[in-house]
């Protein structure tokens, strides 16, 4: 079968097209024919060496496809079954192994697409609004990078929970983008001071969250926008890592909180798993959750994805089509 590899940790062009064996069922595993392919920022931070991975490998932690074989030990799954899965490695090729125990069903009028640009994006903005900061009913969330696909999640979540979102975004086209999610006001960071522009939309309070996925080019503005007592949610690092910080910050800063969650943690059980999988579905069924997708690859051009991903040259999520 064709499988994306890395040889070698580096910049997008380590992504080589290769010819592999295809894997064979595993106990406690799924073989999957691959319809689609989720791309995300921790594949560049895998692929790049920033997150610690053994080389080779075939990157890729998220994506959707038919049930084509069953490993032993396995309930619960049939060949023909149509299933996701995030957080697991090897999703870069036309099959992968999934453990059983990380796949979910993907239930009718959810199309392979939808399902692979929901799943990884979906878990951890619906872990974000419910458990890391519940969104309440007249809150104030800053939603930074608000036209990418996690931006666009968490705004339209973040309405949903009757919150109100001032989101941050670099172009006109993304503008549009956030204020259709629902983004009540908008920031142009490239242009406007970020904190101080919160401070006048909130009359000096500040948010009560940040939701921040950027990192080290956002991180001091996240700190400055927050009132008393506020969380900074900080669970990305798409500029970057954000320096070591000196707790006195979080008090100066009001008594704040900083949290650094991973969607990892927040799955641990199959209950767990279930409940957030099957409330996103049913976001997206019901019509409360639209799933856009930004743009479209195919497998072989894994290395131009990364790319756009990485010069922010993309909005909402995008997809590898073996």
């Amino acid at each position: 079968m064709r499988a994306i590899r890395v040889a070698e940790h580096g910049g997008p062009e380590v992504l080589q097209l290769t010819e592999i064996e295809a894997p064979e069922p595993q106990p406690g595993h799924l073989l999957v024919e691959v319809a689609a392919i989720g791309v995300n920022f921790i594949d560049t931070y895998q692929r790049s060496g920033v997150y610690s991975m053994q080389v080779p490998f075939t990157p890729g932690s998220e994506g959707a496809g038919e049930v084509v074989a069953v490993g032993d030990g396995v309930t619960g799954f049939a060949v023909g079954d149509r299933v996701a899965w995030a957080m697991t490695p090897g999703s870069y090729a036309e099959r992968a192994l999934v453990p059983a125990d990380k796949a979910v069903r993907v239930p009718d009028g959810v199309d392979d697409r939808t399902a692979a640009a929901a799943l990884l994006q979906g878990l951890t903005a619906h872990y974000l609004v419910t458990s890391t900061h519940p969104v309440h009913t007249g809150e104030t969330a800053l939603v930074h990078a608000a036209a990418g696909g996690m931006g666009l999640l968490l705004t339209q979540l973040i309405k949903h929970r009757g919150g109100n979102v001032i989101g941050t975004v670099s172009t006109a086209e993304k503008e549009k983008l956030a204020r259709e999610a629902g983004a009540d006001e908008i920031i142009r960071y490239t242009e406007e001071d970020v904190a101080s522009t919160v401070a006048d939309l909130t009359d000096g309070r500040g948010v009560d969250v940040v939701y921040d996925g950027v990192g080290k080019t956002t991180f001091d503005a996240s700190l400055a926008s927050l009132r008393p007592r506020g969380v900074l949610a900080l669970f990305g690092a798409a500029s970057g890592p954000v320096p070591p910080v000196d707790p006195q910050r979080l008090n100066s800063a009001g008594s704040v909180f900083l949290t650094r969650p991973s969607l990892a943690h927040h799955i641990l059980t199959r209950d767990e798993l279930d409940w957030r999988a099957g409330e996103l579905f049913d976001w997206i069924t019901t019509g409360v959750l639209d799933i856009r997708i930004g743009g479209t690859y195919p497998l072989a051009e894994a290395r131009r994805a990364h790319e756009d991903l990485e010069g922010r040259r993309t909005t909402a999520k995008l997809l590898l089509l073996p």
